[in-house]
């Protein structure tokens, strides 16, 4: 079983003609900073028979590019047989001149945030280990250490750290 690809546009007329629901499958921060109007958000892994709206309508899944969609594409339409997907994601129906509600004011992604950090605290961790001294390559190497760490086990620390800093208390309000 696989998704069925619909274009922005067709998936804009069925949504006004009240024949479809758009499913986004991103993440609550994700969705806070930007979204179809209407959009329902159900994170692909919360997804299961019982959480999709079962009142008829047929549903279109949709991430920011479509390759998370992509990506679940087996497990989505096994639980939504005759399910669509949004070509392009959110970032395709942008591109086809089609509105999206968003909220600059809100956070970043968590997993931009981890990238930013990361990179910087990487990239301090060398600076200050040529200029001051080698001990601070140690930085480096400690975040370097997480970032596989998280890679290979899905747990990310930093992650779940940055998810508790102030400015993210509105995403997961």
């Amino acid at each position: 079983m696989t998704l069925i690809p619909i274009t922005p546009k067709e998936a804009r007329a069925r949504l006004d003609a009240g024949q479809a629901c758009l499913i986004d499958i991103r993440g609550a921060d994700e969705f806070a900073r930007g979204h179809v109007a209407g959009a329902r958000l159900l994170p692909a892994d919360m997804i299961t028979a019982e959480a999709l709206p079962g009142d008829g309508r047929s549903l279109i899944f949709t991430c920011r590019t479509g390759m998370r969609t992509a990506a679940n594409a087996a497990r989505l339409a096994a639980l939504a047989p005759g399910a669509m997907v949004l070509e392009g994601g959110l970032d395709g129906w942008r591109k086809a001149g089609l509105p999206v509600v968003e909220n600059r004011a809100a956070p970043l992604e968590i997993m931009r945030q981890v990238q930013i950090a990361a990179g910087l605290l990487i990239l301090a961790g060398v600076i200050l280990g040529f200029l001051v001294a080698p001990g601070w390559f140690a930085l480096a190497g400690f975040v370097g250490a997480g970032l596989t760490f998280a890679g290979l086990t899905g747990f990310c620390g930093m992650a779940r750290l940055l998810a508790l800093m102030p400015w993210n208390k509105t995403a997961r309000a």
